[in-house]
């Protein structure tokens, strides 16, 4: 037994190790040889995380094995952090043909990708911290690629300001609660939640505010956002790589610490108030955006505002999915926005025909009744604690609301039996997924808060209402007046620009004028 335990445990140290390894070995020697490198540990890494997911569903690995922690959402994760790095190095090695500095590039996506494995894989509090402190330094000078772009560094000094902040806070919470259990194991800790009842203690209530707010600030929700925004400037495949693999991981942190979390009200109630407004606000000022990766960063606060919410009202399952769904969503996202021109004149092609208020009605009333009778049904299968909660049925029923009332543009004519059977196919798929997932993480214990679950019904509503008056309704004053706040961010980035600067100056590059460098290269060819 004890010589398995030893082979698991080498096997999960391979896969950051070879990553670890790649990375060194990149930042030395000719260009095309680190681009190999990459590509081997990359696909090894992908390889051997499948293969270790294999065997967990197989239940054949021990849910701890030495050092790590080998459960279904440590492997879930673990494989989907090396896809996205086995996707960004090859997408990387066309990319930036030409780029100066390649072999940092490749060295860097690696050791983040190395960093990545064992946040997601350690079982002890110590190396998760030291974990995520490396994946935020590598990420900062990934960020720096282009160190003469104001913007861009400005975006990184934010970023690593907030950085040191959530990784106080976790390293805070996480003393606290080593000193409460004794222990740094974080297996030892979440079951202890998992399994017991009762109050907790002002010291157990402050962990699980402070892992909170580390979440937060690590997840980019209003107002500490800006930083996501303006790293845009960064190549596209850093783009990916932070969107797709890193910044989901302050959803992670709560989805590990869930038990605790849901055992604190206050916890709960300051996620749901900060990431529930924050995205409810980001979706909508996301809608005024016109550049692609600039829209895909404002839906990146939001969707991870969304999933935050999930996870304090205590649907992990849901979270999980939409955890998964977002990271490899917005990695492709990123990596082909290069047809974002294309696919923009074909919108222009196609406009859009408001719907009359009789085609609104119809449609609210086919919604409702579909995912009414789905919620009856799956109730009535199931006792699952996964479908007690209204507010994702009534976010479904909204959404559905909108493709059925929407369906007259030119692009997506069609017949309302095809599009309630597309409807019909989408709750089902929900409910599928819902489930299964529900079947891979261990069971929470907690029920779902009536406040909070009516609270996020309320902001699904305001934002179902936002999007209507931006959408349809720009006529009306009030309308008008809300697009020009959205169309400012509501003014919060410059806030927190602007006293971030005054605590913390930071010297910025100059801006680089095109006549300056024109004159600059004349004087070097003479």
């Amino acid at each position: 037994m004890h010589g398995h335990a030893l082979f698991f445990t080498f096997l999960l140290t391979l896969v950051p190790a070879i990553l670890a390894l790649g990375a060194v070995t990149s930042a030395r020697g000719p260009r095309g040889r680190a681009w190999r490198i990459g590509r081997i540990t990359t696909t090894s890494g992908l390889l051997l995380s499948a293969s270790l997911l294999v065997l967990g569903l197989a239940s054949g690995l021990p849910a701890v094995a030495g050092w790590w922690h080998s459960g279904m959402l440590q492997l879930v994760m673990l494989l989907l952090a090396n896809f996205i790095a086995f996707v960004v190095v090859r997408y990387s090695a066309t990319y930036l043909q030409g780029e100066p500095r390649q072999r940092r590039f490749v060295a860097l996506v690696q050791a983040v990708f190395a960093a990545v494995s064992v946040a997601v894989l350690s079982d002890h509090l110590l190396a998760f911290l030291f974990a995520w402190l490396g994946i935020s330094l590598a990420m900062h000078q990934l960020l720096m690629f282009y160190p003469d772009r104001p913007r861009a560094a400005l975006a990184a000094h934010k970023k690593f300001l907030f950085a040191r902040a959530a990784e106080l806070c976790a390293m805070t919470a996480f003393l606290l609660l080593y000193l409460h259990h004794d222990t740094g194991r974080i297996s030892v800790i979440v079951s202890d939640y998992a399994s017991a009842d009762g109050a907790l203690t002002l010291g157990e209530q402050a962990a699980a505010c402070l892992l909170a707010m580390a979440a937060l600030i690590k997840c980019a929700q209003l107002p500490l956002h800006g930083w996501l925004i303006q790293v845009v400037e960064a190549p596209t495949p850093v783009s990916a790589t932070l969107h797709g693999g890193v910044i989901n991981l302050g959803g992670y942190l709560l989805l590990l610490f869930s038990p605790l979390l849901l055992r604190s009200g206050p916890a709960q109630a300051l996620v749901l108030t900060v990431a529930g407004l924050g995205s409810v606000l980001a979706a909508l000022v996301m809608m005024t955006r016109v550049s692609i990766k600039v829209r895909l960063a404002w839906s990146t606060s939001a969707q991870m505002g969304l999933m935050l919410v999930e996870i304090a009202l205590g649907l992990t399952e849901l979270a999980m999915l939409h955890l998964l769904a977002h990271s490899c969503y917005k990695a492709y996202a990123f990596l082909s926005s290069g047809e974002a021109v294309e696919q923009d004149l074909l919108r222009r092609q196609a406009p859009g025909r408001s719907p009359t208020p009789s085609q609104w009605l119809v449609a609210g009333l086919i919604s409702v009744s579909l995912v009414a009778a789905v919620v009856a049904l799956a109730r009535g299968l199931t006792e699952a604690a996964a479908f007690d909660a209204n507010s994702p049925w009534v976010l479904l029923a909204l959404a559905l609301t909108v493709l059925l009332a929407e369906r007259n543009s030119e692009r997506t004519a069609g017949s309302v039996v095809g599009f309630v059977g597309l409807a019909a196919l989408v709750v089902l798929a929900y409910v599928g997924l819902k489930t299964l997932f529900a079947a891979f993480l261990p069971e929470t214990g907690h029920g779902v808060s009536l406040w909070g679950d009516l609270w996020v019904s309320a902001l699904f509503v305001l934002l179902f209402a936002g999007y209507w008056l931006k959408r349809h309704g720009l006529h009306y004053p009030a309308s008008q007046t809300l697009n020009r706040y959205c169309y400012a961010g509501f003014y919060l980035d410059e806030w927190v620009t602007r006293n971030t600067l005054r605590l913390w100056p930071h010297d910025l590059p100059g801006r680089i004028r095109a006549k300056q460098l024109h004159t600059a290269f004349r004087g070097s060819a003479q």
